[in-house]
């Protein structure tokens, strides 16, 4: 059996299909119902309670940890160390293979490209707690106690059941209405989105193949583009002309006051100021593995997803 924690995500859901495909008997675990079908089943679960976990894990050959919690930096403080403690402990007692879905938030500002290797160095206090947790995971797997990796995304987009990716809600959305697109720092800097079926297919890949625990993997992303080459892509795509606003620091700030959910993005301001060039070869090598272009993932949304929006 095959696990999902946190279930009914973007990623999560996209992986659950991924995975429902498969002969495998899969259940996704979340405090809220999920609509299951196949050889999928639901279970309500709590990941702050362990007793809940170790019976949610259960039987598990492989557990899959994509919780999202609350974009708040005092709800991760609060959190996302006891969520971890609880799988780690919950992932010993079963002995189970456990992956970790993570985001680059530990690696800070790097100059220059964001590959697996790069030490941790939060800027921020949700990178403080991402580095915390991997740390956490990571040490039970060199003491031999565990086998586990992480897998970790770019921003990602294509995020249709949620439309809480950037990229989607401020320039694919936008754009789908005629509206001027926004965008966050400085649209000549690089920037790097992770497609959702791509990450999905990842987590995935890595689930099927044991060969590849006991490591950190950057799932497959298309090379990083600038702000510009972005908007002028989309633009193309939704036949609308490329108008975009500049969203500074300080007007993220002021939209923060009435918004909590970009209130929680203020501190991490910096990964769209600066280039946020990640890389995915050690990912495409292995498989090998050629992530979804960012003309063709834009041109499918607009084909499906908005398409059907408009109707």
């Amino acid at each position: 059996m095959h696990t999902i924690l946190g279930a009914g995500g973007p990623v999560s859901n996209a992986l659950a299909a991924e995975l429902a495909k498969t002969s495998l008997k899969i259940r996704l675990v979340s405090r809220n119902h999920i609509q299951t079908h196949g050889n999928t089943t639901w279970m309500k679960g709590d990941l702050l309670n362990y007793p809940e976990v170790l019976q949610a894990v259960k039987g598990s050959e492989v557990i899959y940890l994509c919780a999202g919690l609350k974009y708040d930096k005092a709800v991760w403080q609060q959190q996302w160390p006891v969520v971890m403690e609880n799988v780690i402990k919950a992932t010993r007692e079963t002995q189970a293979r456990l992956i970790f879905f993570d985001n680059v938030y530990m690696y800070g500002h790097v100059k220059g490209p964001i590959t697996e290797d790069c030490p941790y160095k939060p800027i921020s206090v949700k990178g403080e707690v991402r580095a915390k947790i991997a740390s956490l995971l990571m040490d039970e797997v060199k003491a031999g106690n565990i086998r586990a990796s992480i897998a970790r995304a770019a921003d990602f987009y294509g995020a249709t059941d949620s439309m809480n990716s950037f990229f989607d809600m401020m320039v694919l959305e936008k754009y789908s209405k005629k509206q001027k697109a926004l965008w966050l720092g400085k649209p000549e800097t690089l920037h790097a989105f992770t497609y959702v079926p791509d990450a999905a297919r990842g987590v995935f890949l890595l689930g099927q193949n044991p060969d590849t625990d006991n490591q950190i993997w950057h799932l497959p992303t298309a090379k990083a583009l600038t702000g510009h080459e972005f908007i002028r892509l989309a633009a193309g795509i939704f036949k609308t002309e490329p108008k975009f606003m500049k969203v500074n620091k300080l007007m993220l700030k002021t939209l923060g006051l009435f918004n909590q959910a970009i209130k929680g993005t203020v501190e991490m301001y910096y990964q769209y100021e600066y280039d946020y060039n990640f890389i995915s070869d050690k990912f495409e090598k292995r498989f090998p593995y050629t992530p979804v272009t960012y003309r063709a993932g834009i041109e499918h949304l607009f084909a499906t997803y908005y398409n059907v929006q408009r109707e």
